[in-house]
């Protein structure tokens, strides 16, 4: 049976971003980033820690030296040494202030005299400044002077530049990594599954001969497939056995019961007592009725087990809708209940065999008139929406609950409200059969109060 084309392209396919597999792949190239960024920092903040323990040391070093040499700390034995100091090593800062905060000797302008380690923002050399920055320590003298050394902090600031980015570079590369080849993967995976997905959807439908695709890979998805489509094999047959022994049980019991049928004439010819004749009538009466019951069976199988629609032409939907009007309109009216009829505004042609497609509409009308009680109301209308004809059966009667509306669908159903009305409980089947068959669709709904069967059915584009 084939599937409408709607529910096909609505369930054709999951999201990527929804899937288990971009969700488990984008975990792992979580934990990936992570290991990376805290390789990353690892290894930078190392770095920088040791570049600056190197260039503290050596300040340390300087500094030391030159408290060594003036073996006092006071401005006036540091003096010479600085002096010495600014004019053989001009690459380090040197500044000596005496007590009053005047600058005595060195390569600096004037500081704040603040003992300890210090990471001056510019060199303090020139004016305007040129804003490289400058490590040194700053001690304060015996005799209230203060003396600072210091080294070019230009290296440790461009490494941790460079730290930074690195780690804002290798974490978006790992970012745009990780979700990308996530998305790569989930998607091949997903067209795998989606594969899988939509076979299956096709074969729920009833094409029974559809299998899962195999492909060169000996994967784990070829031998699922396998293994599925070995089980579809085997409940392909056991479908085709149960359907061929119930063909062959309705062409079989159709004989014997037309000959009981010819029997029970010639029985009721010969007879004239009246209870024989009322007994004869009865018995005619179960036999039609089972009669009639193998005949649907019959004509359900058969369209079961169609690949196309028979006998397919322009149907003119319009016309079958005048067509029923006139022939059920007498017989609602007879029964005590009021019938309306609404026809189309616009035209309402498709592709399909108008057999069935009169019997399908004509089952769904009788329904509503042995259902509904007398002074109820049947209403058949039509209109279109786009390339779809929607025809719509309402009617004011006791309607069915809703946790009943799918089970009706199924073969020999009858719900305990309608058992005394006739019918084989085949009806509502041929019907749902013959819509999907057209590619339609059926749906039973509350018409506040009664029951409102609503078929659509795929037109022909308007020209």
């Amino acid at each position: 049976m084939r599937t409408g084309k709607a529910e096909v392209t609505a369930n054709r396919s999951l999201s990527v971003f929804k899937s288990s597999s971009f969700r488990i792949i984008a975990s792992f190239a979580s934990c990936l980033v992570i290991c990376g960024l805290a390789g990353v920092t690892w290894s930078g903040t190392r770095g920088i820690s040791l570049l600056d323990h190197q260039m503290r040391q050596t300040v340390m070093n300087e500094r030391n030296e030159a408290l060594a040499d003036a073996r006092y700390k006071d401005v006036m034995h540091l003096m010479p040494v600085m002096h010495d100091f600014v004019q053989n090593e001009p690459g380090f800062y040197y500044l000596l202030q005496n007590a009053e905060q005047v600058v005595v000797v060195g390569n600096m302008f004037h500081l704040r005299p603040q003992p300890g380690w210090r990471m001056l923002s510019w060199t303090h050399r020139t004016s305007p400044p040129d804003h490289h920055p400058v490590l040194g320590y700053g001690i304060v003298l015996d005799d209230g002077g203060y003396l600072f050394v210091g080294i070019g902090g230009t290296p440790l600031q461009t490494l941790r530049h460079g730290f930074f980015m690195t780690l804002f570079w290798c974490g978006s590369g790992f970012v745009v990594i990780g979700v990308a080849g996530g998305f790569a993967m989930s998607r091949l995976l997903l067209r795998r599954i989606d594969v899988i997905s939509n076979t299956a959807r096709e074969i729920m439908q009833g094409d029974l001969s559809r299998r899962l695709p195999l492909t060169e890979m000996d994967d784990e998805f070829n031998h699922l497939s396998s293994s599925l489509n070995a089980m579809l094999d085997r409940n392909e047959a056991l479908m085709a056995r149960i359907r061929q022994v119930t063909d062959d049980i309705a062409h079989d019991m159709r004989r014997p019961l037309a000959h009981l049928g010819r029997h029970l004439e010639m029985a009721e010819s010969k007879m004239t007592g009246f209870e024989a004749r009322q007994s004869l009538d009865q018995a005619r009466a179960s036999l039609d009725e089972a009669l009639e019951i193998f005949a649907s069976l019959l004509k359900l199988a058969q369209l079961e087990s169609c690949k196309q629609i028979p006998d397919m032409q322009r149907v003119d939907l319009q016309q079958i809708l005048d067509m029923l009007d006139g022939l059920y309109r007498p017989t609602v009216e007879h029964n005590g209940q009021s019938w309306h009829y609404i026809p189309a505004c616009q035209p309402m042609i498709m592709q399909g065999n108008q057999v069935l497609l009169m019997q399908m509409l004509s089952n769904l009308v009788e329904n509503a008139t042995l259902h509904g009680p007398a002074g109820s109301v049947i209403t058949l209308s039509a209109f279109r929406e786009d390339n779809t004809g929607v025809i719509r059966i309402d009617d004011t009667g006791p309607g069915i609950a809703a946790e009943d509306r799918e089970r009706v669908f199924e073969k020999m159903v009858r719900l305990d409200s309608s058992r005394h009305v006739p019918g084989t409980g085949i009806g509502l089947s041929l019907v749902r059969v013959v819509a999907q068959l057209h590619d339609g669709t059926i749906q039973l709904r509350d018409n506040h109060p009664g029951l409102r069967c609503e078929v659509r059915l795929p037109l022909l584009a308007s020209t």
